[in-house]
């Protein structure tokens, strides 16, 4: 039944990816405003893939061509991918924390003091802030939260790309 709704309502499927990456990021920043944990670098760059992801499938859920749907879908594995891999550094940092942990710069703080060839392989290495776990549902850090939502939405993006190529 529900891969018959995929074939049926990709563009709805597609919104509701959307959505509910939208919805992460007003809890991300609720975590952050309102119960005061700082973002990490990593958590700052699995927001800007969540942003990107909710605009690609906005804009994929917009349009009812199939080389549209086909081709927003595979852009839409190859973030989740990139966030997925983020969020399961960061969760491997959290697991095995450096020995020296070290608060390093912000975000913005490394953009405005290093070239941005520099700041990529810094927000990629983590700090003593991105091995910490402030935060926890069901056992789970954010960061492992993080990647299983980047893992289901990669899968649907998977499901939606295959069962749209197959449509004749």
């Amino acid at each position: 039944m529900l891969m018959t709704y995929f074939d049926a309502a990709p563009r709805r499927v597609l919104a509701l990816v959307s959505l509910g990456c939208v919805a992460m990021l007003i809890f991300g920043l609720y975590l952050q405003h309102a119960v005061g944990l700082e973002p990490c670098p990593m958590c700052i760059v699995q927001r800007y893939v969540l942003v990107l992801i909710a605009i690609v499938a906005g804009i994929t859920a917009a349009t009812n061509k199939k080389g549209l749907l086909i081709t927003g879908s595979g852009l839409l594995v190859l973030l989740s991918v990139s966030g997925a891999f983020v969020a399961a550094r960061q969760s491997f940092l959290q697991w095995y924390p450096p020995e020296v942990a070290s608060c390093g710069r912000d975000f913005y703080g490394m953009i405005e003091a290093f070239p941005l060839r520099r700041v990529i392989p810094m927000l990629f290495k983590g700090s003593g802030d991105c091995s910490k776990v402030d935060w926890t549902f069901l056992g789970g850090s954010i960061a492992n939260w993080s990647f299983l939502c980047f893992v289901a939405i990669g899968l649907i993006a998977l499901t939606l790309m295959v069962r749209q190529a197959r449509k004749r």
